[in-house]
């Protein structure tokens, strides 16, 4: 995922790019916000071949493991410097990423999930998320050590240095792939029934491609016209971040309007079953609203979306404004990765641990309250300026609320799935999760040239507001049970 967010941000930087563009590269990260479209394919579809060798989850692992290796290898291989068609072979090839790392994360929340009963899901959340930030350090620090060894800087870029630094991290897939191979597939005490041949599902599977070429045509077509509103807009409204949310998402709502009546169109046809899209689609969430009740389960669902809001936004800029600032490749590595690793295994464990001990409210209460007070650590920064001492303090506060606040709401996510449905709600709840955190980070480059970092930082912090309101209503109406 850094290869996404973090990483290429500073590259995009060196080569040039703008920063409002930059964070428009997140927007790549979106296949974790929409995985809940293909994970019935990942959870019903077996793999030829592989199925029968490693087992329907492993199977899925490996694929998308070969396809994340090709991506980065495939990003590697572009200069975005030389001009906008290496951008968009670039992202192109983020996308690719985005959604083959997002596949990823479908089959592994299933594993985990299945591996272990409930009273057992924060204490494995809480390793997920210290192997989670391992490989953020390799993808982080890691590859910013790196780039700086081969002699790119932000004063004198060099391309070749950015390309051996991402074959290098596509290369260490191998031990993703060596762990998959190695481990036990899931034994489930009541394995799904399939009731639809393989032909069935490779032909859903291949309309579900074709649906996707449709929103991507359509939001390529709806370039023209939106730029053209964007232009009468900004006659009217003086905030060019505004204009650039506003006409960002009615190109987004317009591809996925059209997508939606493709989607309807090729319903009628009979071409697919319908009651594989009943079963695929519906069943997870009819039994979601059944076992919660309409007005719960839409609380539940506000709060899954809102949880993250504040240092998801604050998280997307976060980079460049550290290089903004002043500071090197090298501190931003061994302060920012480095440090926020420890802290945030640190901050994982305890939450796990904590989770266990305290249940699961009283620590979404506590991570709330502190992943979002710790951005306005984040406005001191900016005053300060290049200030090292105070930004191991920022470092050391922000990855230990983070990991404790992910561990919580990880068990919090886990809880809510019902075995049934394991990788279709889970993939639901977590793709609602970045939905609209990543959507707005998509403008934090802009919003951040409008209103400057300090002002920024406030906005994030206020974001997390509601959220605690949110959390008090859902402890009010429904106590959360071990079953």
């Amino acid at each position: 995922i850094l290869m996404i967010f973090s990483s290429l941000g500073l590259w995009l930087r060196e080569a040039g790019v703008e920063r409002s563009a930059v964070t428009y590269f997140s927007w790549a990260a979106l296949g974790y916000s929409f995985k809940f479209i293909w994970a019935p394919l990942i959870d019903r579809l077996p793999l030829p071949i592989l199925n029968s060798l490693l087992g329907r989850r492993r199977s899925w692992l490996l694929l998308s493991q070969i396809l994340i290796i090709t991506a980065i290898s495939w990003m590697a291989m572009v200069d975005p410097a030389t001009g906008d068609s290496a951008l968009t072979s670039m992202a192109l090839a983020t996308v690719m990423l985005g959604f083959s790392s997002a596949t990823q994360d479908i089959v592994i929340d299933a594993y985990r999930i299945e591996s272990a009963p409930t009273e057992w899901q924060a204490i494995l959340s809480a390793a997920y998320i210290a192997g989670y930030r391992l490989g953020m350090l390799a993808s982080g620090a890691g590859a910013l050590f790196i780039a700086a060894y081969f002699g790119t800087t932000k004063e004198a870029y060099n391309y070749l240095a950015w390309r051996d630094t991402y074959l290098i991290m596509a290369s260490l897939m191998s031990v993703g792939i060596l762990t998959g191979l190695f481990r036990p597939e899931p034994k489930l005490k009541k394995p799904k029934e399939h009731y639809h041949s393989d032909i069935e599902y490779i032909i859903f599977f291949v309309l579900f491609l074709i649906v996707v070429s449709v929103f991507i045509e359509a939001f390529y077509l709806l370039g023209t016209p939106v730029d053209a509103l964007k232009s009468n807009l900004k006659e009217f409204i003086s905030n060019n971040a505004l204009v650039s949310f506003l006409t960002g998402s009615v190109r987004l709502m317009g591809a996925i309007s059209a997508t939606i009546v493709f989607g309807y169109l090729v319903g009628k046809t009979k071409i697919i079953n319908t009651d594989m899209i009943e079963e695929s689609y519906i069943g997870p969430v009819k039994n979601f609203f059944e076992r919660y009740g309409a007005s719960f389960a839409i609380l539940l669902l506000s709060l899954i979306g809102l949880y993250r809001i504040s240092d998801i936004v604050l998280g997307v800029i976060s980079n460049v404004f550290y290089q903004d600032l002043g500071f090197t490749k090298s501190q931003i590595a061994s302060v920012v990765k480095t440090l926020g690793l420890i802290m945030s295994l640190v901050g994982g464990f305890l939450g796990g641990a904590l989770t266990t001990r305290f249940g699961i409210y009283r620590m979404l209460w506590w991570g709330a309250i502190l992943a979002s007070a710790t951005n306005i650590l984040f406005m001191i920064q900016a005053k300060l300026g290049a200030n090292l001492p105070f930004l191991y303090l920022v470092i050391s506060a922000d990855n230990l609320a983070a990991g404790l606040a992910s561990a919580a709401f990880v068990a919090f996510l886990s809880s809510l799935t019902d075995i049934s449905f394991t990788a279709v709600q889970y993939a639901i709840f977590s793709s609602l999760m970045t939905l609209i955190p990543k959507i707005i980070g998509g403008y934090s480059g802009g919003m951040v040239e409008v209103i400057d970092y300090s002002n920024f930082f406030l906005v994030t912090t206020l974001m997390g507001l509601p959220v605690l309101y949110i959390i008090y209503l859902c402890q009010r109406t429904f106590k959360l049970t071990k079953s």
